[in-house]
Formats: C-alpha cells, sequence, structure tokens
C-alpha cells in the first residue's frame, strides 16, 4: 500500500459545505427532539441540562460551519476535525444515557461512514479507531440508562460486549462499502468525461471543417477583386520599375490565397462524402484495413446472409467503437481475427472472433466496467479491456447497440457480439 495516497489531503478529496451543514442540523434537531421526549413524555430521568449545553454546543459549531467558514468544499482535513467533534458530541450524549445500551449508539458510526465516502481512506481510518475507542469507553463508565434501576436490574457483560461487536461490524462493513462506493462512482464519472470528451473532439473537427469552407467561400470574392484591380494597376503603370514589383507581388500572393482557399473547400468537400451514408460492410472494411496498415496479423470480413444491405454514416460512436473491439481482438490475437457480418429483417450482427487467451474467467461478467482488473498473466501483459472497452461499449450502447462477450469464440479466443435491431440501427 501507497502510504503517500492513503494520507493524501488533496486531489479532488473534499466535501460539500451545504451537504455537511444539512448533515449536521438534522443530528442536531434528533438528538433535541429524542432528548425532550425521553424526560418529559416519556418521564424517564437523566442529565437534562448537561445533554442540552452539549446539543447547544454543537448547534454552535454548526451555525459557525454555515457563516464563518467560506470555502464550499471543505478539504480532507477541516472536514475531518468537524466529524471529530461530532464523535465526540455524541459520545458524551451516550455517556449521559446509559452508554452503550443506548439504542441510539449505533448512530457512532456516522461519522465514519461519511469519511469514508467523500475523504481519504486515511481519515476514514483514522474516525474508525477512534470511534472503536470511544464506544470502548461507554461500554465500560457511562451512567445508568434512563429509566433502569441498576440495582434491581443490571444488564449481563457479554450482552454489552455483543453490542459493542455488532456496531464495529456495521462500522467495518459499511465503512468499506462507502470506500468501494466512492472509489466507483469516481472511475465512472472520469470514464464519462473521456467519453464526453472523445465525442466532443469529433464534433470539433467536423464543425471546424464547416466553418473553413464557409469562409472559404467568403474570402474568395474579395480575393478575386482585389486580383482583378492589381492587374489592372499593373497596366496603368507600365513600365515603372519602382511600383511594378510590388504589384506582381501583390498578384502572386492573391493566387497563393486562392490557390489555399481551393483546396480547403476540396477537403471540405471530401469531409462531408465522409460523413455521408456507406454501406455497413464498408464502414468495417475501412476500420479493417487502418488495422492492416500495422499488423501482420490476418484480418477477415464474412458477410452472412447480407439480405438488408443496411446504409450509415461514420458516426464517431460506432467508428470509435467498431474500432475498439477490433483493436483488442488484433492486440490479442496471436495471428488471426475472424469478423462475420449478418444482416436481416430480424437482426443486424457483427461478430468479432480472435485466436487469443480469450476473456479471462475473472472479469468476463463485469467486462465493460471501468478500470477493470484481473488476474490473467496475459492481461497483466496488455491493455485495452478497463477504460477503452467501456468507452467503446458505451457509445456503442448510446447508437442502440447490444453488446455480448464470451469467453470462447469460433477460434478459441474471444469473442465480442455486436448487434442491433433493424429498426433502431436505420436511426442511428
Amino acid at each position: 500500500m501507497n502510504f503517500s495516497t492513503l494520507f493524501r489531503t488533496k486531489e479532488n478529496l473534499n466535501l460539500d459545505k451545504s451537504t455537511l451543514t444539512i448533515l449536521r442540523y438534522i443530528a442536531i434537531f434528533g438528538q433535541f427532539i429524542a432528548v425532550n421526549i425521553v424526560f418529559f413524555y416519556l418521564d424517564l430521568k437523566f442529565p437534562i441540562k448537561e445533554s442540552y449545553i452539549i446539543i447547544f454546543i454543537g448547534l454552535l459549531t454548526n451555525l459557525f460551519l454555515q457563516f464563518k467558514v467560506k470555502v464550499n468544499q471543505l478539504k480532507d482535513t477541516y472536514a475531518s476535525l468537524f466529524l471529530l467533534y461530532d464523535l465526540f458530541q455524541l459520545s458524551s450524549l451516550l455517556y449521559l444515557t446509559g452508554g452503550i445500551l443506548n439504542p441510539f449508539s449505533i448512530l457512532m458510526i456516522i461519522p465514519t461512514i461519511v469519511s469514508s465516502t467523500f475523504l481519504s481512506m486515511g481519515t476514514t481510518i483514522i474516525l474508525g479507531i477512534i470511534t472503536s475507542f470511544l464506544l470502548f469507553i461507554i461500554s465500560l463508565t457511562h451512567l445508568p440508562l434512563p429509566g433502569l434501576d441498576s440495582n434491581i436490574f443490571s444488564v449481563p457483560n457479554y450482552y454489552t460486549i455483543g453490542i459493542l461487536i455488532s456496531i464495529l461490524i456495521g462500522l467495518v462493513f459499511l465503512s468499506y462499502f462507502g470506500i468501494r462506493f466512492a472509489g466507483e462512482t469516481k472511475k465512472r464519472s472520469e470514464a464519462l468525461n473521456k467519453l464526453q470528451e472523445v465525442i466532443s473532439k469529433e464534433y470539433e473537427l467536423e464543425s471546424l471543417g464547416g466553418q473553413a469552407a464557409a469562409a472559404a467561400h467568403s474570402l474568395g470574392t474579395p480575393l478575386a477583386t482585389i486580383a482583378v484591380v492589381a492587374k489592372e494597376l499593373k497596366k496603368e503603370i507600365g513600365n515603372d520599375k519602382e511600383y511594378s514589383k510590388d504589384i506582381d507581388l501583390l498578384i502572386s500572393q492573391t493566387k497563393r490565397c486562392s490557390e489555399i482557399l481551393k483546396k480547403i473547400s476540396k477537403k471540405q468537400i471530401e469531409e462531408d462524402s465522409f460523413f455521408s451514408l456507406i454501406k455497413l460492410e464498408d464502414l468495417i472494411e475501412e476500420i479493417i484495413n487502418s488495422f492492416k496498415e500495422t499488423s501482420s496479423k490476418k484480418i477477415e470480413l464474412y458477410v452472412e446472409n447480407d439480405r438488408n444491405k443496411i446504409d450509415t454514416r461514420r458516426t464517431p460512436e460506432i467508428i470509435y467503437g467498431l474500432r475498439n473491439f477490433i483493436g483488442n481482438a488484433v492486440k490479442f490475437s496471436k495471428s488471426r481475427v475472424k469478423i462475420i457480418l449478418k444482416s436481416d429483417e430480424k437482426i443486424i450482427e457483427i461478430k468479432i472472433n480472435d485466436d487469443g487467451p480469450g476473456i479471462p474467467e475473472d472479469i468476463i461478467k463485469i467486462i465493460g466496467e471501468p478500470y477493470i482488473k484481473s488476474k490473467s498473466k496475459e492481461l497483466s501483459l496488455n491493455s485495452g479491456l478497463g477504460l477503452g472497452t467501456f468507452l467503446g461499449k458505451t457509445l456503442l450502447e448510446r447508437k442502440k447497440a447490444k453488446l455480448q462477450f464470451k469467453r470462447n469464440s469460433e477460434l478459441g479466443g474471444a469473442l465480442v457480439l455486436v448487434s442491433w435491431d433493424p429498426k433502431d440501427f436505420t436511426n442511428v
């Protein structure tokens, strides 16, 4: 374990001030109501003045947090101080009202759970240790439970120990869950941000091409006018060497600008055709050819029952998604990749087979999730089944595709099955 990251206090580890403030107001209000119900309604006596003081101090700390703390995001260390105070405040109330035998003692785990969700693992561990220590203290020494006459009735030690152990188990379990949940949420958020970045770049390039073509069209007329005027000036000047050289330069540069604009316009026409309709078979062939240029492995495309030839556009989602899975097949294969396209009235289906080691057994059920890990030796030597697969899967699913992953294909390796309902595919 890397202790430099375990106890880090930066790197997006913070807690929203408003979230913590609301949680603490709920806790303070709940404590006030519970204390009054027990003391006045149930008529169970305990040190209520001291309880009021403890609750009032908690209210003051929350007012300080709400109005005096100017930042909206509480850093790891700063947030932990408030959570630490909450631990001591609640343990003090429990000490006055029966200690660990108080039914509300389970609430001692809340600050640590909040930390596990929003703050660093190091802070969570420290708060967990302090929570355990305080629970142990109030299990040994505390004022009598309200309504319980210790001279008549006593709780067996093993019962108290059982309560302590059960709360500690809940503390560990829920803290671990909070840490894992927060980690997975952060990873998924990062993956989705990368996904959006990929799509944005593709459409940005398309937009820039359109802007360039519009600029080329708009500048064409002024440049043509400049060229005509320059030629007329040259005729008027005649053999005047003082100005003739400058006019020749003006004419040559105008001609050069016109040629550049023609190239831009031509490129835009090519880009427009790039995003025009294309047969799905031809699109797959284009993707395959891009890998053939850099790989010596055999990549084959077979078309079966192609009775319903479907046109599609070179959308970034489909291109990137298919490129990712075909690229993974090429990367992990030993020598051969076989792609089968099937298209009829009922289904459009693309099977990507390879003769590699196949998808490891320990990740077959979770493949497509971001940042997955495997114990497989083959996978540890390669990459491509983590974030890239998540992005490819998500992009294709946005275009209404369904994906299946299987361990063994026709060639003995992995099988990726991408399919569409023909009605859905026509709308992508």
